[in-house]
């Protein structure tokens, strides 16, 4: 398959590797960058059980390339014993690995540390707008999500449903990552109803009938997995105590709502948290590319209303950035960003709407459309 967009994710000079959910395009785009590396896909069931049962096949297949030659080496998390033969052909041969993955759960506890400063860490998101140029639509990415192979399907809807199937099938059962799949299967929705909230494990546990202990290992799966993020909570300490627990968002709206088996219009009830999803991924797929920041978290006082939804800080600066799922502007919105402005070294307040006009408020907080700030992102105009 030839990939329609360009891709942020920049080819490194060096061994790298590349994680990012099923789908996201990895393989596409290592094929397309390497066009001559010889290529190892650890999916190929014949050729898995072969290095299964003998790794050093592994080392015959790549002895006769020379220095500076590129292997791309395909679902490297199924077989983390090949580090050591990748570590060993670094170092005695100069060859250049691409190790693509969907988790790193597994090369952890392999010892992926062995590679420590001879391989990169690089991840790959779904399509941002950036990516998408003339065929964003804001609309289509918060119901079906921007998974390049959920974005050329032309069934989106059949695509997301498999999807959960897929990543059971091939991530938690054929890894054995958890012990009882039930329980998961049920967790995942429920987890899925948490999105853009404050994560709460005593709730979670309850209604997906596990233990609170076994939902903690079932969200660090998900991370592990990179379909999750848990956004901190900002201690700044600007005029009150601030919440401590973190929030959980996933890293696409469309697999989110395939999770929750919910792929009809989309409810208002969920464009919020579907705005603020894709907003966060946004950031953090530049991020790969650009210097954004050095830290990113959200910020909610105890005891009041007011929240700040995205915050970034970047050496001693801040950012503030908060998002609303609404096309009409007043100034109810700016409730967040107002009760945040006693904070030092705030660089710049942006609310972003779903509606089309740009200004800025009588106290200096900047409101801009979605699609402005998708583009001040790209453009690295995001910091003043």
């Amino acid at each position: 398959m030839v990939s329609t967009y360009g891709r942020l994710t920049t080819p490194p000079r060096q061994s790298f590797f590349l994680f990012g959910v099923r789908g996201v395009g990895k393989s596409t785009w290592a094929r397309e960058t390497f066009p001559d590396a010889t290529y190892i896909d650890l999916l190929d069931e014949r050729l898995y059980q072969d290095l299964l049962a003998d790794p050093s096949l592994f080392a015959q297949s790549i002895g006769h390339l020379a220095p500076g030659d590129w292997v791309i080496v395909d679902e490297v998390q199924r077989l983390p014993a090949l580090l050591n033969e990748v570590h060993r052909f670094i170092e005695t041969r100069r060859l250049r690995f691409a190790l693509l993955g969907s988790s790193a759960r597994k090369l952890r506890a392999a010892g992926v540390n062995l590679l420590a400063g001879r391989a990169l860490k690089k991840t790959m998101f779904p399509l941002t707008a950036a990516e998408l140029g003339g065929a964003f639509d804001l609309d289509r990415v918060l119901r079906y999500g921007s998974v390049p192979l959920v974005w050329t399907s032309e069934a989106p809807r059949d695509v997301l449903e498999a999807y959960v199937q897929l990543y059971l099938r091939e991530e938690i059962r054929a890894e054995a990552l958890v012990r009882n799949l039930p329980g998961f299967v049920r967790f995942l929705p429920v987890a899925a109803l948490f999105n853009g909230q404050v994560i709460n494990i005593a709730g979670i546990a309850r209604d997906a009938g596990v233990a609170r202990t076994t939902v903690q290992g079932y969200l660090d799966i998900l991370e592990d997995t990179l379909l999750v993020c848990r956004l901190p909570a900002c201690e700044a300490r600007a005029r009150v105590r601030e919440r401590r627990l973190p929030k959980l968002y996933w890293v696409d709206p469309g697999i989110v709502r395939a999770v929750k088996r919910q792929l009809g219009p989309v409810t208002p009830e969920e464009r919020g948290p579907l705005l603020e999803t894709w907003v966060l991924t946004t950031l953090r797929a530049h991020a790969e590319v650009q210097e954004l920041y050095d830290e990113l978290s959200y910020w909610a006082p105890h005891q009041s209303q007011a929240e700040v939804d995205v915050l970034l800080q970047r050496e001693r600066e801040f950012l503030a950035i908060e998002v609303k799922s609404t096309d009409r502007y007043h100034t109810g919105l700016l409730k967040g960003l107002r009760a945040f402005d006693a904070l030092p070294r705030l660089a710049r307040r942006v609310l972003v709407y779903t509606g089309h006009r740009s200004f800025v408020s009588s106290d200096g907080i900047e409101v801009w459309p979605a699609g402005r700030f998708a583009a001040a992102v790209a453009e690295g105009r995001l910091w003043p």
